[in-house]
């Protein structure tokens, strides 16, 4: 692929990917039942948590710029069958993700311009079960047009993203200039039901941490840029600032977004407010959501046609995924394949069952990630003893789910935060013997996470805590998809992958694509 991406250009795709319709969703949720007028620190939280793995995301794409974002790091880490079941729940949650972004498109078109999508743009087909009998062909015109998009050309589709992302920028621009300026200062701390929790912390700190679990969900959508590595100019130079500024970047304008609704309604009101003549904001925010829609969906289905491609490449699926067309330089027979299988969803199912079925493998992906960094840090495959490190990683995340478990289901008291408080004193303790007593095998030569052991740590942790969050249908999901794909590796991959065939480590079939790894990896056996 070609190397035609600036960190500008990053920085468009992360915003684009993260700033979606969930910002004016979420917001009003997480503020109405978790985290009242303090949901501007929920989303201080979450931001700083996707900052610390986008930390991890970087190091391992300045050290390794190619394409494939998660599933190649994972298998240069932890191996072939770690990465192909991690990264195959992530392109089946793309899928299903985007299937759900295309309809919610229609939605927020149809609010935009005061009609009801389900009565004059939908097609409801009786006989058909509930959840699946009303037939979308906006959604499904709208992923075939971006499919057609970033197979045309990625810079193109940099520069369309761009366009969209301003748009978008500007509906929040006016909606934050709105609240600021015609809002009331008394919403920050008054309900419109007097019988409502009161104050900036109506619902206590432990709101604020389960509103940041919530909100976190509005950041998804930057991993997007690592896959899109091989196709940047400098690496070493514009990576960590399209990944790291495009987090900051989102992270300011949540911020300034929850403030502004913060202020113009209460928080147990959030745009309820027809009768206070606020009905016109809804049409302002099915604009916004409208644009914002596109550009997540058009990252999305950017990032997902690279993590096919290599897969792809390495063998675990047909080699007919791998193939990028030789005038446009983009994986165009990954990026129709998931085109089409996403429409043909798109156009009968339903927006509440395609939600049951996102988020788990995203976060998942960004746990392991965070494990990996730490890995091949300390991990040195031939020299350096891997059990400490690994021991290491396993007692810190059972600690965390102990953790997690205890906030989720112990009742408040004083028992509750005495074992918070025990969990916390443990974890700290296990990563500090670890960091004192096991010296680093690797050092990044270009970029790597400040801190180490601790950031990764923290973002370990992090993700456990907010994986402890999602309800049962996601277990579920992941369950299935994950049995689903040790079936596919066991009776395929497992006898068509380059490691089976003796290679014991990454390459891919195109021979520049092979070369440029056999670089990276004599660079980093130098180091």
């Amino acid at each position: 692929m070609q190397k035609n991406l600036r960190w500008f250009d990053l920085v468009g795709f992360g915003v684009g990917g993260m700033v979606g319709a969930g910002v004016f969703v979420t917001t009003g949720r997480a503020s109405r039942l978790y985290a009242g007028p303090a949901v501007v620190l929920s989303y201080a939280i979450a931001g700083l948590c996707a900052l610390l793995s986008a930390f991890c995301y970087t190091e391992f794409a300045v050290d390794m710029p190619v394409a494939g974002g998660a599933f190649s790091y994972l298998r240069i880490t932890f191996g072939e069958f770690a990465a192909f079941l991690t990264g195959a729940n992530l392109v089946m949650e793309y899928v299903f993700s985007n299937a759900a972004v295309a309809r919610s498109f229609t939605a927020y078109l149809g609010t935009a311009v005061g009609v009801s999508a389900t009565e004059k743009w939908r097609i409801t087909v009786t006989g058909l079960p509930d959840g699946f009998n009303e037939i979308d062909f906006i959604a499904v015109a709208v992923v075939l047009v971006i499919s057609l998009c970033i197979c045309y050309s990625t810079k193109e589709s940099s520069t369309l993203n761009m366009v969209l992302t301003s748009i978008h920028i500007i509906f929040i621009a006016f909606v934050i200039v709105i609240g600021f300026w015609r809002g009331d200062w008394k919403n920050f701390t008054q309900p419109e039901d007097p019988n409502k929790p009161s104050g900036f912390f109506p619902f206590g700190v432990s709101g604020v941490f389960n509103g940041a679990a919530m909100v976190y969900l509005s950041y998804i959508g930057y991993d997007a840029v690592s896959t899109m590595a091989e196709e940047v100019k400098n690496p070493t130079k514009d990576i960590p600032i399209g990944v790291s500024g495009s987090v900051l970047l989102v992270t300011i304008i949540y911020c300034l977004m929850a403030a502004s609704m913060s202020k113009l309604v209460p928080y147990d009101a959030h745009f309820r407010g027809e009768s206070n003549g606020w009905g016109w904001v809804s049409n302002v925010i099915g604009g916004g959501a409208s644009f914002g829609i596109l550009t997540s969906l058009l990252v999305s289905m950017l990032g997902q046609a690279r993590y096919v491609c290599v897969i792809g490449r390495s063998g675990v699926i047909p080699n007919w995924f791998a193939k990028v067309h030789p005038k446009t330089c983009t994986p165009v027979n990954a990026s129709a394949f998931l085109g089409i299988c996403t429409a043909a969803i798109a156009l009968f199912t339903d927006l509440n069952v395609l939600l049951n079925l996102v988020s788990i493998g995203t976060l998942f992906v960004f746990y392991m990630v965070a494990n990996a960094v730490i890995y091949r840090r300390y991990v040195h495959v031939g020299t350096t003893n891997p059990w400490p490190t690994l021991s290491f990683l396993f007692s810190f995340s059972l600690t965390a789910i102990i953790f997690t478990l205890v906030w989720q289901f112990t009742p408040a008291g004083k028992t509750k935060a005495f074992m918070l408080g025990a969990c916390s004193v443990v974890a700290i303790g296990v990563l500090q013997i670890f960091h004192v007593l096991v010296p680093q095998a690797h050092i990044p030569q270009h970029w790597g996470v400040p801190l180490m052991p601790w950031i990764p740590s923290i973002s370990i942790f992090l993700n456990v805590f907010l994986l402890g969050s999602l309800d049962g249908p996601s277990y579920l999901r992941f369950g299935f998809f994950s049995a689903l794909a040790v079936l596919v590796y066991i009776l395929y991959s497992v006898h068509t992958s380059f490691d089976a065939q003796g290679d014991g480590f990454y390459v891919q079939a195109q021979e520049p694509f092979q070369k440029q790894i056999e670089k990276i990896d004599d660079a980093n056996l130098k180091v």
